[in-house]
């Protein structure tokens, strides 16, 4: 059990989990070089479009994304209370200053976010932990013993809120849960931390002795192809990188944040 269900319908999930993300990390470097609105909006507007031919449903697209819709305004409201001032000063009250400067960091800053966060969101949704171990393994060639624990290890994060459930409701039948809530979390997080060791101990065990750990090199049950669909995604990640980088040379809005 996983800690979230891939999407398993739509052309996102034809796609090799090592292009997607290849996909998300081109938009996000490219996004780093620059706060400004104008690449940030050219980016953000490209990828609404390329969301309709994702084939995921509206539902699916708000659900899976609304913790995104949430921190970009929060990150954006930051920004302007507390972001470089610069320009002409509109409010001045103690550490808090909103300047012109301020104000166009802040929309920087929002549309930054969602045009990060939302593509790597539906990306990552949609993405099926064996498929990327797979991927991993034998595309990026990272190390199988690396890869194969990993893998595991994320296939027992769905435990977690099982485990957390059902030691409440053990706690609660001995009538030790009725103490402070700091108290009582703290407690139950040492006991849910004990029974993690123990159980990342005993899995640890069990891939060794079916030879998870041996130093010949391993074969794969299922073969990791990059097709041309593959390639053609990162194409289009490419694409939206350029133009949002072109706008905002053309517009004059480029910021380097480290320039």
């Amino acid at each position: 059990m996983t800690l979230v269900q891939p999407v398993r319908t739509g052309p996102l999930a034809t796609l090799n989990p090592v292009a997607k993300l290849g996909a998300a990390l081109i938009v996000t470097l490219a996004l780093l070089l620059s706060i400004d609105p104008v690449s940030a909006g050219v980016a953000l507007g490209l990828e609404l479009v390329l969301l309709l031919f994702s084939g995921l449903s509206l539902r699916t697209i708000v659900t899976r994304t609304a913790p995104v819709w949430v921190a970009a305004p929060l990150a954006g409201l930051t920004t302007l209370l507390y972001g470089q001032t610069s320009g002409t000063v509109y409010v001045q009250w103690w550490a808090v200053e909103i300047s012109e400067g301020s104000i166009g960091l802040a929309w920087a800053t929002a549309l930054r976010v969602l045009a990060i966060g939302i593509p790597a969101v539906l990306l990552f949704v949609t993405i099926d932990p064996t498929d990327l171990a797979d991927g991993l393994g034998q595309l990026l060639r990272l190390p199988a013993r690396f890869v194969i624990g990993a893998l595991a290890g994320l296939r027992l994060i769905g435990l977690f809120a099982e485990d957390w459930r059902a030691l409440t409701l053990a706690r609660r039948a001995r009538g030790v849960a009725e103490s402070g809530a700091l108290r009582r979390f703290a407690g139950q997080a040492f006991a849910l931390f004990v029974l993690s060791l123990r159980r990342g101990t005993k899995l640890a065990t069990a891939m060794e002795a079916r030879g998870f750990g041996a130093p010949t090199r391993r074969t794969w049950a299922r073969p990791s192809v990059f097709r041309a669909r593959d390639w053609a995604t990162l194409a289009v990640a490419l694409l939206v990188a350029v133009l949002a980088i072109v706008a905002a040379l053309l517009l004059g809005t480029w910021n380097a944040p480290f320039s």
